[in-house]
């Protein structure tokens, strides 16, 4: 009698662990997407993007949220792994920029994470540099 308990108690903790695994992998667990090979939903100015936000926001992240936007813009700050397009649109990189572009015109591939209000920028996350436009 006391074996089929060990057994059932057994049996029972198996079952979990596997319905727990099957739920993490299945539901909470998912691969982070590549931005830099999808294709952009949407292609825009930085300035017109900014307006977008700032008239309203709430209209704007229904579009743009979680989107692959494809964001054209002078530069005006670059640091190591950021670059700020037309002091409105901050776009943050998974690795180093090798090149500078600062002052000039780029079109870049990033997601689209928000509207920061404290900054009055637009971050977009996972960027790519798709070609200067000089």
């Amino acid at each position: 009698m006391k074996r089929k308990k060990i057994a059932f108690v057994i049996a029972g903790l198996l079952i979990l662990a596997s319905a727990g695994i099957y739920f993490y992998y299945g539901f909470l667990f998912k691969e982070a997407r590549n931005i830099a090979s999808e294709m952009p939903d949407f292609s825009i100015t930085a300035t017109k993007l900014l307006e977008e936000y700032n008239s309203d926001p709430k209209k704007a992240d229904a579009l743009y949220l979680n989107k692959t936007i494809e964001i054209t813009g002078i530069v005006t700050k670059e640091t190591d792994a950021v670059i700020t397009l037309e002091n409105t649109v901050f776009c943050l990189f998974t690795q180093q920029i090798k090149e500078k572009h600062l002052h000039q015109k780029v079109t870049l591939k990033g997601k689209c994470i928000g509207y920061d209000e404290l900054f009055q920028e637009v971050k977009l996350d996972q960027c790519t540099i798709n070609k200067p436009n000089n």
